[in-house]
């Protein structure tokens, strides 16, 4: 095992997503959107070598792989001890055409001669029905890729076909094109669409990062993170997945593994936020659409994810054809959360929102009709405020009231009292508020335990839980407050292992927790901040940003020995995490050029 096995990056056009590992083996590929079939499924394949693309260089003895600059472009260089290399550009097409935006369920490999005459085989083993193996029909300049299904995937290239079906060695003396989409014929040569593709895309994620509002420090690292929040949108229907991956383990042996190709609720709005705050609100305005949606169709409540499109199942279920990451089984489609009870969500839903009524740069505003749209949400939210729930972590065996989902309720009654009165609804504002105050009075006094010396992780308890740190951050009370500064101290001090940070440290439903959980370092880096200890908050995002991989990518959990990043990835838990923090602790632009030019 590598010292790092998820030291992958993610191509995308928010239709799809691939992976991609620094020897340029594309190993993830969803078709025809994000929560489809994983054409290319080498990353849960285990030690069975099927379900991926690879350019194979004879003799490599080097490898060098990143980001082209402020773009979702990844760009890899091949070495062989004789000193003959090639680069590879991997993309998914995005750009305007004809006053919208193009966006197909195509990824783009262009490989090019960089020096010498480098040798290759060309591996294309592509899978169906998570797993299985496709039959292949050679065309004229394309192949066809057959499983059981209705939907073929077509490769056309104009790199040898005979070459491409029997992995034969060949000399790479001139660019050579793969595009990977679906079974239609394309209108013109590989050698002209790619590199154009190719331009239009670069130009695309040039100018969307130019109008990034991003901090003065770690401008780098903000940028990385915006481009794979945004990557993780389908903005077809406004949703946000977790991740784009599924079932990668949230610790070595374990069967923690799930599918997060799914719209959590919760996740979307630290997405929304972390996106309103660089000023790119488009993917909130499509969300908005999207909890619309739901809101009017689920007259019995919220469940805690759905999927891309909002009525589509979400039943959990097994593959077996797939050996699972590193060998670990099992592989999971579907997601047995979504049937959970989970109070969170009204709360998250309003925050997510809440900006629309409020920013003057949006061409339609929240108004009275997504305020009544929302009201719903804040009835059910103070009705269940108070009755148990699988909480935040998504508990399958036991029910509590949890601290994290009070909170949230709370959230949701005060969002849509502060909605209220500045729409001029001057007594649904005062309706709201009343609501909100007794929610935070019983909250905040069942929630105290003294003996602890903090808040806990559900009413009446004992157990600390990392997610009421964000009880100052959502303002519930004063980060200065004597009971949250000892809840944080406390927290560090018995949830912290090596460094890092659980979510909690009690057997769940499968035992003890093993790795840390990034977001709740991220979580008390923005409460140090706070709480006005701004360069012990420094110290520490400096420390987590180094937890990311070559790509710059967080994935959801960290091994607090190893260092080694597991759960799915990218994790948009965590990539927000990035950019939240680095927004809060950055200095001005103003001090900043000050200092440089002093």
């Amino acid at each position: 095992m590598s010292a790092q096995p998820l030291d992958l990056g993610v191509i995308g056009n928010c239709r799809v997503a691939a992976l991609v590992n620094p020897f340029g083996r594309i190993v993830w590929w969803c078709v025809p959107r994000f929560d489809g079939d994983p054409v290319f499924c080498n990353l849960l394949s285990g030690q069975q070598e099927k379900g991926f693309c690879e350019v194979a260089l004879e003799g490599m003895v080097e490898s060098s792989s990143g980001y082209r600059r402020n773009t979702a472009v990844i760009e890899t260089v091949l070495t062989d001890g004789a000193g003959n290399s090639l680069r590879i550009s991997d993309f998914a097409p995005r750009f305007k055409q004809y006053g919208r935006h193009f966006r197909p369920a195509t990824i783009v490999r262009r490989i090019e001669p960089v020096a010498g005459l480098p040798r290759i085989r060309l591996r294309v083993r592509p899978t169906h029905d998570y797993g299985k193996p496709c039959h292949a029909i050679a065309g004229s300049n394309h192949i066809r890729f057959v499983g059981s299904g209705p939907d073929p995937i077509r490769l056309t290239t104009d790199a040898p076909l005979s070459y491409v079906l029997h992995e034969s060695p060949f000399v790479l003396s001139r660019p050579l094109h793969l595009i990977f989409g679906p079974d239609e014929p394309l209108n013109d040569a590989p050698d002209e669409i790619a590199p154009h593709f190719l331009e239009k895309t670069i130009d695309y994620w040039t100018d969307w990062v130019r109008a990034l509002a991003i901090p003065y420090e770690w401008q780098q690292e903000t940028i990385r993170a915006a481009i794979t929040l945004k990557l993780c949108s389908f903005e077809e229907t406004g949703a946000v997945v977790a991740a784009h991956t599924t079932s990668v383990s949230e610790a070595p042996g374990t069967e923690r593994n799930w599918d997060y190709r799914f719209c959590w609720l919760r996740d979307a709005y630290f997405v929304i936020q972390a996106l309103n705050r660089l000023g790119a609100t488009k993917t909130m305005e499509s969300y908005i659409d999207y909890i619309a949606t739901i809101a009017a169709s689920d007259a019995d409540g919220l469940r805690p994810l759905y999927g891309i499109v909002h009525d589509q199942p979400t039943t959990e279920r097994i593959a077996p054809e797939l050996e699972g990451f590193l060998g670990q089984a099992p592989v999971r489609v579907g997601n047995q959360a979504a049937e959970q009870l989970q109070n969170d969500v009204y709360g998250s839903v309003i925050l997510a929102v809440a900006q629309s009524f409020a920013d003057q740069r949006l061409p339609t505003m929240g108004d009275e009709g997504l305020y009544r749209r929302l009201e719903p949400l804040g009835r059910k939210a103070a009705r269940f405020a108070f009755e148990p729930d699988a909480g935040i972590w998504e508990f399958r065996g036991r029910t509590r009231v949890h601290t994290h989902s009070v909170l949230l309720c709370w959230v949701a009654c005060d969002g849509l009292g502060r909605i209220a009165r500045r729409i001029g609804l001057a007594e649904d504002a005062r309706a709201w508020a009343e609501q909100a105050d007794e929610i935070r009075k019983r909250l905040l006094a069942e929630a105290w335990n003294e003996k602890r010396g903090a808040f806990t992780g559900h009413l009446g308890g004992h157990e600390l839980d990392a997610s009421v740190l964000l009880m100052a951050e959502l303002g519930l009370i004063a980060a200065d407050d004597p009971r949250y500064v000892s809840t944080v101290e406390t927290i560090r001090r018995e949830l912290t292992v090596n460094g890092q940070m659980l979510r909690y440290a009690v057997p769940d439903d499968f035992g003890l927790p093993e790795t840390a959980f990034l977001v709740v370092k991220f979580w008390t880096i923005d409460a140090l901040a706070a709480m006005g200890r701004r360069e012990e908050a420094r110290a520490l995002f400096d420390e987590l940003l180094g937890a990311r991989n070559s790509y710059g990518l967080l994935s959801e959990d960290l091994h607090p020995v190893t260092g080694q990043l597991w759960g799915n990835l990218p994790q948009t838990y965590s990539m927000a995490g990035i950019v939240n923090s680095a927004m809060r602790l950055s200095i001005s632009w103003e001090e900043g050029l000050w200092l440089a030019s002093s």
